[in-house]
């Protein structure tokens, strides 16, 4: 049931998720306050941040690929019903962002991070000054990306439980790759000066409606084949 085409599908959309690229943005701006002139240390603490991110997502995907294959040995007659049950899932996490992308409210369920949880990672991320703070606030500030981001890795942790536990490993590995792709992009603009914190900042709030647009059809369309059994 498993294709290459759903979870890449899948971890495009998450990829494009405005909660990650804020918060990393709010983190190299923090370090570029305390080192306005090394731009090696603005490379080398987003650098740490993403490495974080992807280490901590994936042990939650493994998390949550063992309570699926958990929940499978108690419901093995009713796989299929999960299966189409992951499908629906994934349609209305896409048709709720593009709710957001139509009629945007901060903070809205399913898509962002809620509005109380900001100030707390505001404060976490002004207090980073080097590589090692930006690597132990990238764990921290996962729980609060959950939130915003669970919703496509629940549907493709739930596919992957399909595989068994480590044939389901790689994959993750490749999801979780995707995933981080747009923020080693932003790094990348950043150090080799194509782009500024704040412009980077100011451009997810300019396009924060396109990119829920584009995460939202990605779901609702990769939920509506994987229902339907057309890739």
């Amino acid at each position: 049931m498993l294709t290459f085409g759903r979870v890449t599908l899948l971890a495009l959309a998450d990829s494009v998720n405005p909660c990650a690229i804020a918060v990393l943005a709010m983190i190299l701006m923090s370090i570029l306050i305390q080192n306005p002139d090394k731009k090696k240390k603005v490379l080398h603490g987003g650098l740490a941040f993403i490495a974080a991110v992807f280490i901590s997502y994936f042990i939650y995907g493994t998390i949550i690929i063992q309570l699926f294959t958990t929940l499978s040995i108690f419901l093995k007659s009713s796989s299929i019903y999960i299966y189409k049950a992951l499908a629906i899932l994934a349609m209305l996490f896409g048709a709720l962002n593009i709710k957001d992308a139509l009629y945007y409210k901060k903070g809205s369920l399913g898509t962002e991070m809620p509005l109380f949880m900001r100030p707390k990672v505001k404060r976490i991320t002004n207090t980073i000054t080097s590589t090692r703070g930006s690597f132990i606030t990238g764990f921290l500030v996962t729980l609060f990306l959950l939130p915003c981001t669970i919703g496509p890795y629940v549907v493709v942790s739930g596919l992957l439980s399909e595989l068994g536990f480590l044939a389901a490993l790689p994959w993750l590995i490749y999801y979780n790759f995707i995933f981080i792709i747009p923020m080693l992009i932003i790094i990348g603009l950043v150090y080799l000066g194509f782009a500024k914190v704040d412009e980077v900042s100011g451009w997810k709030e300019q396009n924060i409606k396109k990119l829920h647009l584009v995460a939202g059809i990605l779901l609702f369309l990769v939920g509506l084949a994987i229902l339907f059994g057309w890739i």
